[in-house]
């Protein structure tokens, strides 16, 4: 048996080691400004009484969830490199979770390198108990389609954008939005809604609902990339967004890697440089020229 020290001594090692099994939260570089999407509570939210929260994934990446209060968090390009193009950027996560670094800050950072202002979208999710065992706040969202309202979100964003380009000094026929995974349903269900809040041009990367968009009249251009082993979504989705933008005759490219799974997390094939493409994209698409007027 163990002796009264042997035993402490066992405990604190555990406790120790279970510790350093659970990495700190990451800190993101904090964004320019945070800009509420509403004047007052997001229509639909007004019985929702949660509080917003970040935890840490298994790897000490931040995630938001219970989003109520959806916002903009600004990233700006430097002024010398400004290009006067704008992009949304929405992270994915079910719907439940936000993963706001790999498909949020790092991408915005990104952009920023590229001269375009970022703006990362906080939108409304459906609610995660973090204690089972209460009462469900849940109830507040019954009959709700949080989709549906997360759609409004990226909708409202754009629209705000738009109504503000001046003032961030991008124009405003020059806004774009990027979504990955529920984000891309986002994004798309951005790029069908109305005129007002419909993007310039879009990125959707490994997009839930990518089989039920089909492109509006004077659809944007459309950027597509996905992963050949993608286990959550597949592949097929991507493939028919495509051609339902090739069929209508709007600008699209696709890009189908071998390998990378959902979320580009395996590494080692052409996904990892999916962003490398999306530059010559928007190249291509005269995004990352200044205007000349």
């Amino acid at each position: 048996m163990l002796s009264a020290m042997h035993r402490t001594f066992f405990l604190t090692w555990t406790a120790a080691a279970c510790l350093a099994q659970t990495p700190p939260l990451q800190q993101l570089p904090a964004p320019a400004r945070e800009i509420p999407l509403y004047a007052g509570v997001a229509p639909g939210s007004e019985n929702w009484t949660w509080t917003e929260r970040i935890v840490p994934s298994s790897n000490g990446m931040p995630i938001a969830q219970n989003v109520v209060r959806p916002v903009l968090q600004y990233y700006p390009a430097d002024k010398s490199k400004a290009v006067g193009t704008a992009m949304v950027v929405a992270p994915g996560g079910g719907f439940r979770n936000l993963m706001m670094s790999y498909e949020g800050v790092d991408i915005a950072k990104r952009m920023n390198e590229l001269g375009i202002d970022a703006f990362v979208l906080k939108y409304r999710l459906t609610y995660t108990d973090p204690k089972p065992q209460t009462p469900p706040a849940a109830n507040a969202q019954a009959g709700q389609n949080v989709r549906d309202l997360a759609g409004a979100d990226g909708q409202q964003a754009v629209r705000l954008l738009r109504q503000h380009a001046s003032e961030y000094g991008f124009r405003p026929d020059r806004i774009g939005i990027i979504g990955y995974s529920a984000g891309g349903a986002v994004a798309l269900r951005t790029v069908t809604g109305p005129v007002d809040g419909r993007p310039n041009f879009a990125a959707a990367i490994y997009a839930a609902e990518a089989d039920k968009t089909n492109p509006p009249e004077n659809a944007p251009p459309m950027f597509i990339a996905v992963a050949a082993d993608d286990q959550s979504v597949g592949y097929q989705g991507s493939l028919d967004l495509f051609s339902a933008w090739r069929k209508a005759n709007v600008p699209v490219e696709l890009h189908i890697f071998q390998t990378g799974r959902h979320g580009f997390g395996k590494k080692g094939g052409g996904a990892d440089h999916y962003l490398d493409r999306l530059e010559e994209w928007l190249k291509v698409n005269g995004l990352l020229s200044k205007p000349t007027t």
